[in-house]
C-alpha cells in the first residue's frame, strides 16, 4: 500500500505480485488488476494518481495513442479503446487517439470508443457506450449512444492533488524520463 497524504491509493502486495512476479499485465507502469487486460501500452499515458484497469474486468486497449488526465477513475466491466478493427478486414487495427481528461469517472459497464476526446470531469454514466467527443467537460454523459445529460457547475468541481504524485509505480520527477524510454506517447 503507498500512501499519498490526502488518501491511500490501495496498492495490495497480492495485486504487485500478480502483476510483476506472475505476469499478468507485467508491462503496466500502473497497478492493473489480474483480471482486467491492458494492451499497447507503449501507447498509453497514464496522469497522476490514474490506474485504468485497477477495477476488475477493465479492457484498456492503446492501438492508437490513448491519454488518461490526473485523478480519473475506471469503473469494473468497462472498456477504453484507442483504435478499432476495419471495417473491410477485420484483422486490420485502425487507431484512433483517445483523450480522457483530468478527474473524469467512467461508470461500470461502459465503453469509451476510440477517437473520443472527454474534457476534464466528465461522468460516464453506467453502461454506456460513448461514441463521440465531449471535449467541453464538466458534464454528465450517458445513454447508448452517450448523450449529454447534465452540465456540470465548474466552480463546484473540486480539482485535489496528492502530497505524493505518481504515474502508477513511478513517482512524477523520474517520470519524464521514463516516457521518453518507453512510451511513444
Amino acid at each position: 500500500m503507498r500512501e499519498s497524504g490526502n488518501g491511500t491509493e490501495i496498492i495490495t502486495f497480492g495485486m504487485w505480485f500478480n502483476q510483476k512476479i506472475l505476469g499478468y499485465n507485467k508491462d503496466a507502469y500502473w497497478p492493473v488488476h489480474k483480471s482486467s487486460r491492458v494492451v499497447g501500452v507503449q501507447n498509453i499515458y497514464v496522469g497522476v494518481g490514474t490506474f485504468p484497469g485497477f477495477l476488475r474486468n477493465t479492457y484498456i486497449q492503446g492501438t492508437g495513442k490513448l491519454y488518461f488526465g490526473d485523478y480519473c477513475l475506471v469503473a469494473q466491466n468497462s472498456g477504453v479503446l484507442s483504435g478499432n478493427h476495419d471495417l473491410y478486414d477485420y484483422r486490420k487495427l485502425t487507431p484512433k487517439d483517445t483523450k480522457i481528461g483530468s478527474y473524469c469517472w467512467i461508470g461500470m459497464n461502459s465503453t469509451v470508443l476510440g477517437g473520443v476526446v472527454l474534457g476534464d470531469h466528465t461522468i460516464v454514466s453506467a453502461g454506456s457506450v460513448v461514441t463521440k467527443s465531449f471535449p467541453e467537460g464538466y458534464c454528465i454523459i450517458g445513454g447508448v449512444p452517450a448523450k449529454l445529460i447534465k452540465t456540470l457547475d465548474p466552480t463546484k468541481c473540486v480539482d485535489y492533488e496528492n502530497d505524493v504524485k505518481y504515474h502508477g509505480y513511478i513517482k512524477q520527477e523520474k517520470f519524464a524520463e521514463f516516457r521518453k524510454k518507453n512510451l511513444n506517447i
